[in-house]
């Protein structure tokens, strides 16, 4: 009988630690990942034929939940006519219009395959526009594997970054600050001793990455002010914000536009799609109409296209944004009733469609606060989880996602497998 132990055996002999994201291989809670044979709806299914609700949802791009029939009817006509063509199609201005039209910040747009590329391009732009060097992100702030970016905190707030992987040269890293996330004071104080040289600001504008951390309510707005007191460029990395944590991204539900947006996950519906976009003067330095060159091949898939069309449109269209973010709600108020009712260490940081469960017993406003949450909880809760048929991503530094097919019955179910977990954990999680 074929099992995810033995494909995953045999993976390990041809593919590096048998994955192709490292967060697959299900090493932080001690088991080996589960292959997945099929997905519909707010299911998947492995390939032993057990099936578990997904909270996982690919990381988030599956607002619609799992092979939505509108979605793949739109690829099946796409791929019937041509999978791939190094040419214009005109449905990559038909989705930069939709995208447009949900988040004007973004007049002009440069579609790319990846929120990694999406970032990098961005940075690559912001610093050709403005001729200078310096980067500033936050603790705990992931945007994709570019070397200028995998950066961890020194021993103060302003330390210039060190790389945090193997092969990135010191040099590389050398301009980057890494400052502490919801800091305003921290914030202040790096652009006040290094303003002239900044070139932006990159930022989740909430945390996804370390876990859903949601901004303060000022301290966003200081994000803006502050760049643009000191001539720099604010990044939104929306690549999984957008559209999940509202229709109109953070920066819609912030009230907040910034100079450069990255996109990724929903907006390909499924597939690899991703882009990056602002005003149309500062677009403009990007080839072939300024010297800040990007390219890609796959660039404007037609499959990735459509994909992305279909999302857009049953977002825009259909309201699955907002069955989505009321189901959330559901069960957001429903783990935290748990919680409160059983007076456990518990804390469910959420907005949208996206949520997270911390154990512990204060609120999680920064990286540190999640570092001091405990990960052996996680871990006991994660296995818990699948156990019982519910699947989450495996680390506590990861967001949970919802989808417009996640009804009211797989809510009460969801809500039920938590409750078997407080009651046989509830010694390890009273306050």
């Amino acid at each position: 009988m074929v099992t995810s132990n033995t494909l995953f055996a045999d993976a390990q002999s041809v593919l590096v630690g048998g994955v192709n994201s490292p967060v697959r291989a299900y090493k932080a809670v001690g088991r080996d990942p589960i292959f997945i044979e099929s997905g519909k709806g707010p299911y998947v299914t492995s390939v032993e034929g057990k099936r578990y609700c997904d909270y996982v949802l690919s990381y988030g791009p599956l607002l619609a939940g799992h092979a939505h029939d509108m979605v793949i009817a739109d690829i099946h006509n796409a791929i019937i006519k041509g999978t791939s063509f190094g040419a214009p199609t005109r449905h990559e201005t038909a989705l930069a219009k939709r995208i447009q039209s949900m988040m004007p910040a973004m007049q002009t747009i440069r579609f790319v395959n990846s929120g990694t590329e999406a970032t990098m391009s961005a940075i690559r732009l912001a610093r050709g526009a403005t001729n200078r060097s310096h980067l500033v992100k936050f603790e705990g702030g992931y945007h994709g594997h570019v070397d200028s970016l995998l950066v961890s905190a020194g021993s103060g707030g302003l330390t210039l970054g060190t790389p945090s992987s193997a092969g990135i040269p010191h040099e590389v890293t050398a301009f980057t600050h890494v400052i502490p996330f919801n800091d305003t004071a921290a914030l202040t104080t790096c652009f006040d001793q290094y303003g002239a040289q900044i070139a932006a600001l990159i930022m989740e504008p909430v945390c996804g990455n370390m876990g859903v951390v949601l901004p303060d309510p000022e301290f966003l707005h200081a994000c803006r002010r502050i760049t643009s007191d000191h001539g720099s460029l604010l990044i939104f990395d929306e690549v999984m914000t957008g559209f999940r944590v509202h229709k109109n991204g953070a920066q819609g539900h912030y009230g907040i536009a910034p100079d450069i947006t990255c996109l990724g996950k929903v907006i390909g519906g499924g597939l690899p799609c991703a882009a990056y976009g602002g005003s149309t003067a500062l677009m403009h330095h990007v080839s072939p109409l300024g010297p800040v060159y990007q390219a890609g091949t796959l660039s404007g898939n037609p499959l990735a296209m459509r994909a992305g069309l279909a999302m857009m449109s049953l977002i825009a269209d259909y309201g699955v944004y907002e069955t989505a973010e009321r189901q959330t709600h559901r069960l957001v108020a429903g783990i935290q009733h748990l919680c409160q009712a059983n007076n456990v260490a518990m804390q469910v940081n959420a907005l949208g469609t996206m949520f997270t469960v911390f154990f512990s017993a204060t609120p999680v406003r920064s990286l540190t606060d999640v570092n001091n949450s405990n990960t052996d909880l996680f871990k006991a809760y994660f296995n818990y989880m699948v156990d019982h048929g519910i699947l989450i991503p495996p680390s506590p530094y990861e967001a949970n996602f919802v989808s417009s097919e996640h009804n009211d019955a797989v809510i009460d179910d969801t809500l039920a497998v938590i409750q078997g977990f407080i009651r046989d954990h509830h010694n390890q999680l009273r306050l």
